[in-house]
């Protein structure tokens, strides 16, 4: 068969098809070479359609393999006035959560993930300052694994993760998105028997965080938790509502440091937060507005009190940072550390000053 004869052919069929005239003088001049086969597809591209298949494959082999196995380091707890989520924090039954899945309560319903009958398990201690708290079972069920905890330095954005919990009650639930930021300073509010925490170098997820999830577990491919989900953001616009794709888990070198205090101590001994040592309220200007943080009670011991500062002072900046309130306050302080010197502008009787202040410890 001559050339002509083969494009005339190859357009017939073209036309046949009702495909368009450039798809089809492209694939025939394609084909020429082997005889005419409408709708060839270059090497190049049958090489990259085969191989999104298997990419998407071998994506959904890596989901399986970290849910199969994280999922029996996740618990359900359920107190008398809440219900939230835990993680197996090793071989003697102790399980870490949020301290506002626990609130004031001592003793708890806790349940696998992966099912079977709940076990007794009772509060060791809670640190609503950072809202964490250690729980310990009477039994450890057959099954459950302590859970392996990831290096929070390593956790950058655009990471997959899975959140693994039991929101609204669906326990052993698993959503997926990615680390959308790190370093997030979040304030938690009481409404709902919240803490009131102010967490400092939070990770922000996409992965759906809804109620129940509180206390589970945010986990990368390599099967490794990285953080604790505590809480999704909320838009006034909303009404208040959940804002979609936004939730922040507190990171896993704190969750460490603090389970390990309170399972050695039974309470954290060192917070490794910075403060100013102060008892303060949010003071309002004459317009009602906020406008700075008044000294209550400052210990001569206190970093504030050792730097000058007494009652009656109002402190409107920290470093770099405008203070208007206690959780700006708290928010400055949540990216400092104990001993890092900082500049503390204040009003003493109408006169604006600055104190050099060494920060001490929550």
């Amino acid at each position: 068969m001559d050339v002509s004869r083969a494009r005339a052919r190859c357009l017939a069929r073209a036309r046949t098809r009702r495909l368009l005239l450039p798809f089809a003088a492209g694939a025939c001049a394609a084909a020429l070479a082997g005889g005419c086969t409408s709708g060839a597809v270059p090497e190049a591209e049958r090489s990259t359609q085969a191989a999104a298949p298997l990419a998407a494959n071998d994506l959904q082999d890596d989901y399986r393999a970290v849910i199969k196995a994280v999922l029996p380091s996740v618990v359900q707890i359920d107190a008398s006035q809440s219900l939230g989520s835990g993680v197996v924090y090793d071989a003697k039954g102790h399980i870490v959560t949020n301290a506002h899945v626990i609130g004031r309560e001592e003793s708890f319903r806790v349940t696998a993930a992966t099912g079977g009958q709940p076990v007794v398990g009772k509060l060791v201690s809670a640190y609503p300052e950072q809202d964490l708290a250690v729980i310990k079972l009477d039994s450890v069920p057959q099954g459950l694994k302590p859970a392996k905890f990831g290096d929070s330095a390593k956790v950058d954005m655009g990471q997959i993760v899975l959140a693994m919990g039991s929101p609204l009650g669906l326990s052993g639930s698993v959503t997926q998105g990615i680390v959308s930021a790190t370093g997030r300073t979040v304030s938690a509010g009481r409404a709902g028997g919240g803490t009131g925490a102010t967490i400092g170098n939070m990770v922000q997820t996409s992965a759906a965080i809804n109620p129940g999830n509180s206390g589970g577990a945010l986990v990368n491919l390599d099967s490794e938790v990285i953080g604790i989900p505590t809480l999704a953001a909320t838009d006034p616009q909303m009404g208040g509502g959940a804002a979609p794709g936004i939730g922040f888990a507190i990171p896993a070198s704190m969750v460490r440091t603090v389970a390990d205090q309170i399972i050695e101590s039974g309470r954290v001994t060192d917070s490794g937060r910075a403060a100013l040592n102060i008892i303060g309220r949010t003071v309002l200007d004459d317009a009602y507005e906020p406008s700075g943080v008044a000294v209550v009670e400052a210990p001569a011991n206190g970093a504030a009190g050792r730097a000058g500062l007494r009652p009656g002072d109002v402190i409107t900046r920290v470093g770099d940072e405008p203070i208007t309130t206690i959780t700006s306050l708290s928010e400055a302080l949540a990216a400092l550390k104990p001993g890092d010197r900082v500049t503390v502008v204040y009003e003493r009787a109408g006169r604006e000053s600055r104190a050099e202040v060494t920060l001490g410890k929550m």
